[in-house]
């Protein structure tokens, strides 16, 4: 049975698994949120400073641009997301995982925003191997989505369609991609994802 989408940019579960995280929290009027929501989106933008959002225990992640250049920017439709989760890297990402930004969504009405971003596995732009570089296959996906409703704010991250990537080239890429990929179904998405919510909205 498919899910009803979450946002314009959260596809529709048709494969895998589906992990939803969030955290959100109401201020006391609408105008301290009004105040405090550019502050969560500033942070969901700085995706070179999740680690500090996140907490000491979280990956490292490195914005970079289409031609794989790291940048200090907010991401932008093309970007990639240089990922150094704990553990062993894959050989394909040259020791990293990688996604791509393929949808970003920013919105306003008259009692609300929205702005967000999804991602894909994606293949190592500065590598010549043409296999995804992560530990997911790239049917998988991730939505990261803050929004403010009135005075309360949330963060969100949207899992969907997660599954091992089985893809992989090389024989240490396709363990390691099995191994990490079933622990990151059970643990990565519902504790790193829980972490980063939980910092986007702190006060």
């Amino acid at each position: 049975m498919k899910n009803k989408q979450k946002s314009d940019i959260v596809p529709l579960q048709q494969t895998g698994k589906a992990i939803d995280t969030k955290s959100s929290f109401e201020l006391q009027d609408e105008n301290d949120a009004i105040a405090f929501f550019p502050e969560v989106k500033k942070r969901l933008e700085n995706v070179n400073h999740w680690k500090d959002v996140a907490g000491a225990l979280s990956a490292t992640f490195q914005l970079v641009d289409e031609n794989g250049v790291d940048t200090q920017r907010p991401p932008r439709k093309g970007d990639y997301f240089k990922i150094d989760i704990p553990g062993p890297g894959s050989q394909s990402g040259e020791g990293y995982d990688w996604v791509r930004v393929e949808e970003i969504e920013d919105s306003t009405s008259s009692d609300s925003e929205r702005f967000g971003f999804r991602v894909r596995p994606a293949q190592n732009p500065l590598g010549s191997q043409r296999d995804i570089a992560h530990f997911y296959s790239d049917e998988s996906t991730s939505s990261f989505i803050v929004e403010r409703t009135n005075n309360k704010i949330t963060a969100s991250v949207y899992d969907r369609n997660t599954k091992p990537n089985t893809e992989a080239d090389s024989t240490t890429d396709k363990i390691r991609d099995a191994v990490v990929g079933v622990a990151g179904v059970v643990s990565f998405s519902k504790i790193q994802w829980k972490s980063l919510t939980d910092g986007l909205i702190k006060r």
